[in-house]
C-alpha cells in the first residue's frame, strides 16, 4: 500500500499489531486487569458482556472458556499468533452472521404465520461495512469500499420484483424518506436524502444522484483513522485527508481493491478536477462547514509514531 496517502499507513487497525485480545477477541482478562486503564481501544464489546445475565455468562464461559484456556497455554508468538487472532475474529463474525440470519428468518416466519407478509415491507441493511482482514485490517471508518458499502435488501410484495437488482447510488440517509413515502406521509424539506420508492418500483428518476458524499470526523480517537471526506461516483473515488493535505484517487473499474492511488497520474487529471468540483458542490449541498484546515506540523508529528508526518 505504498501508493496510498500516509494516513492509511499510520492507523491502529491492524490485526497483528492492534487487535486487542480482551476487547476484540473476548479472551478472559488476566488477574488484575483494569479495562479503564487501556487507552485508545474500543471497549464496546467488553461493555456489552458486562450487561449479560448470570445465565448468559454461564453459557458464554461454557463456550469460550476451554478455548481461551487452550490459547493461554499455547503461548503463541509471531505468525502463529496472527493466524489465531484472525481465525478467532472471522469465526466470531460468521457466528454473528448466522445468528442474524436465523433471527431474520424468525421474523419473516412470524409475518407469514400472522398473515402480515403480503402487506409488510421488509428492509434489511446495516450502518456500514466492515474489514475482515482486508488490507490486514479489522473494524470500519474509512471511505474504502469494504467499509463504505453496506447491504440493502428489500422485500415489498406486489411492488418490488423478487430477485431484481439495482445499481443506482443510494445512501442510508435515504431510508427515512423512503419509509415516509411508503406510508404516504409528507417528507420534510430539510431532510437530506431521497425516497427510494421509485427505484423499488423499477423506475430510476432522470435526476437521480450521480455521486455520494462521505465524511469521517473522529480523529484523534480509537483506531486513529485520520479525518477525511470524499466523493464516489459509479466509477471513480476521490478522498481528501484535509488535516494532512493528502489525496487519494481510484479508478474502481480498473482497481476495485483500491491498491493503486492514481492521484498524481496525469492521465486522470481531468477526472480528478471534476471530482474536486463535485466534492465542493456536495459540501455546500449538505451544509458541511467543518474546519478543513491543515493540522500544524507539530500536531501531525504528535499523533504519528516516531514523529512521522
Amino acid at each position: 500500500w505504498e501508493d496510498n496517502a500516509s494516513p492509511a499507513r499510520h492507523q491502529e487497525m491492524e490485526i497483528d499489531r492492534h487487535m486487542h485480545l480482551v476487547f476484540d477477541l473476548f479472551v478472559d482478562p488476566p488477574q488484575g486487569f483494569d479495562p479503564m486503564a487501556e487507552k485508545g481501544t474500543d471497549k464496546s464489546g467488553w461493555k456489552n458482556m458486562q450487561k449479560m445475565t448470570e445465565e448468559q455468562l454461564r453459557a458464554w464461559h461454557a463456550a469460550y472458556g476451554p478455548k481461551n484456556e487452550a490459547f493461554r497455554k499455547a503461548n503463541l508468538q509471531g505468525k502463529e499468533l496472527i493466524s489465531w487472532k484472525y481465525q478467532r475474529y472471522i469465526k466470531n463474525y460468521l457466528r454473528c452472521v448466522k445468528g442474524v440470519d436465523e433471527n431474520v428468518g424468525r421474523l419473516l416466519d412470524y409475518l407469514k404465520e400472522a398473515g402480515l407478509d403480503k402487506n409488510t415491507v421488509v428492509f434489511y441493511s446495516s450502518d456500514q461495512g466492515f474489514y475482515l482482514g482486508d488490507h490486514g485490517w479489522y473494524d470500519k471508518r474509512w471511505m474504502y469500499e469494504e467499509s463504505l458499502k453496506m447491504p440493502l435488501i428489500v422485500r415489498w410484495p406486489g411492488v418490488t420484483e423478487p430477485g431484481s437488482r439495482n445499481t443506482d447510488l443510494v445512501q442510508n440517509l435515504d431510508y427515512a424518506e423512503t419509509f415516509l413515502d411508503i406510508a404516504n406521509t409528507e417528507i420534510p424539506d430539510d431532510m437530506q436524502g431521497r425516497s427510494l420508492v421509485p427505484l423499488l418500483k423499477g423506475d430510476t428518476p432522470q435526476d437521480w444522484r450521480k455521486s455520494i458524499y462521505y465524511h469521517y470526523f473522529e480523529y484523534p480517537s480509537v483506531h486513529m483513522v485520520a479525518r477525511h471526506n470524499g466523493v464516489r461516483t459509479d466509477r471513480y473515488k476521490l478522498m481528501h485527508y484535509y488535516q494532512f493535505d493528502e489525496w487519494e484517487f481510484y479508478d474502481l473499474d480498473n482497481d476495485p481493491d483500491e491498491i493503486s492511488n492514481e492521484y498524481g497520474n496525469p492521465n486522470y487529471a481531468d477526472e480528478i478536477a471534476k471530482l474536486k468540483a463535485e466534492l465542493k458542490s456536495l459540501e455546500q449541498q449538505y451544509g458541511d462547514d467543518t474546519d478543513m484546515s491543515v493540522m500544524p506540523k507539530e500536531w501531525r508529528q504528535k499523533f504519528r509514531p516516531n514523529g512521522a508526518e
